[in-house]
């Protein structure tokens, strides 16, 4: 697990400005603190917003956590725990019947019995959930769908395609940061190969995997456990409730399934291969995904809606000019009616999340938490 010291200096790189005096160790309450109660919108157009993507005042949700919490039974208690403690409120509120599903459960005492038997799972247990807090589901604009976690270490954090330093950028964020720069030329890629996508997370882009826990150095091991159902049912909650509309990118046929039912007369679906070195010149690069997710949130939400793209702190590399051209908007409107890029049949999806040699990032890891430890003894 990533010391503590380690998550706050990721943290304060993401822009948290999460408290350095916080307790260390202990429960999972104890590492984050006790959750406070956030105000969830439930307005029927998605919440955040008015119709022409103003910001507005949310309203206040009517979950009663607490109230909820004392009607788990015991052993729902025990189980639910991170849940209860990691999950951001604004979901919570909608997924707290999910959670007590009987496959759900099954799925968390699977996950008990791995623990006990003291298996390396990815990403850290606090991490599981981090997607959930650094894009609540008022807040949501973009999806984009990831699969496995990555299962080496280091690597996975909670949101898929992202890692945080010093790991270097995995061979399909590479990817991405190609088909970025092929949208917008000022795109640069961040410094000493990053890989940390908070920025993007920060701003709305929901960044989810099918998959939310894995063993490590073994991929696709929790798949079919139950995580699927689960953020199954995510998804089709932000295609419910976020009703003024967000941009669904799904890559790979996996992802491709995972939107079938959106509607795409509210929402705006943008389908292609998977960014994998093993299928990302079968049409992943000339897509165009990020300017067309940009130019229909311009529709949308006008021109502070959209996203910036950069990862370089202080640079920004995306401008989006007003859309005003009747044929611009019509060619909108067929984008959110039909994918963009079809996958192509010849080319071999990638099911299985891309490895790379970490040892060198691990070193590093290590040594920037003795470093950590040698200042706080000064």
């Amino acid at each position: 697990m990533v010391s503590p010291a380690l998550k706050r200096n990721a943290d304060h790189l993401s822009g948290s400005t999460a408290d350095p005096k916080k307790p260390k160790g202990g429960s999972i309450t104890s590492f984050f603190g006790v959750p406070k109660p956030k105000a969830l919108s439930t307005a029927t157009n998605g919440s955040g917003t008015n119709g022409s993507g103003t910001a507005t005042a949310p309203r206040v949700s009517t979950f009663n956590k607490e109230k909820w919490v004392a009607s788990l039974t015991p052993e729902q208690k025990e189980l639910l725990q991170l849940e209860i403690d990691t999950l951001d409120e604004s979901w919570l509120a909608h997924l707290k019947d999910e959670i007590v599903t009987s496959e759900f459960l099954n799925l968390k005492r699977f996950l008990k019995k791995e623990k006990e038997a003291k298996v390396k799972i990815f990403p850290p247990e606090e991490d599981v959930y981090s997607w959930s807090r650094h894009t609540p589901l008022h807040t949501v604009k973009a999806v984009i769908i990831g699969q496995d976690p990555y299962h080496n270490d280091n690597q996975a954090h909670g949101l898929c395609f992202s890692v945080r330093p010093p790991t270097r950028a995995p061979p399909s964020l590479v990817n991405i940061y190609k088909g970025i720069k092929k949208n917008y030329p000022d795109f640069v890629a961040p410094p000493n190969n990053g890989g940390l996508l908070t920025p993007w997370a920060e701003q709305g882009v929901l960044m989810l995997n099918t998959c939310l826990t894995v063993r490590a150095h073994a991929a696709n091991s929790h798949s079919g456990k139950g995580w699927e159902k689960f953020t199954q049912k995510a998804i089709d909650l932000v295609a419910r409730v976020r009703s003024n509309g967000v941009v669904f990118l799904a890559w790979g046929k996996p992802a491709g399934t995972r939107v079938a039912k959106v509607n795409k007369s509210k929402h705006c679906v943008l389908q292609s291969v998977h960014p994998s070195p093993l299928s990302a010149h079968g049409g992943f690069f000339d897509n165009g995904h990020f300017k067309k997710c940009n130019d229909w949130l311009a529709e949308r939400y006008g021109q502070d809606g959209i996203i910036d793209w950069s990862l370089v702190p202080g640079k920004k590399a995306v401008v989006v000019p007003p859309v005003a051209e009747k044929e611009n908007s019509a060619a909108l409107a067929n984008v959110s009616s039909s994918p963009v890029q079809k996958s192509d049949e010849t080319v071999k999806s990638a099911a299985v999340e891309d490895e790379f040699d970490d040892d060198d990032a691990l070193e590093a890891l290590v040594a920037a938490e003795k470093e950590e430890e040698a200042k706080k003894v000064v």
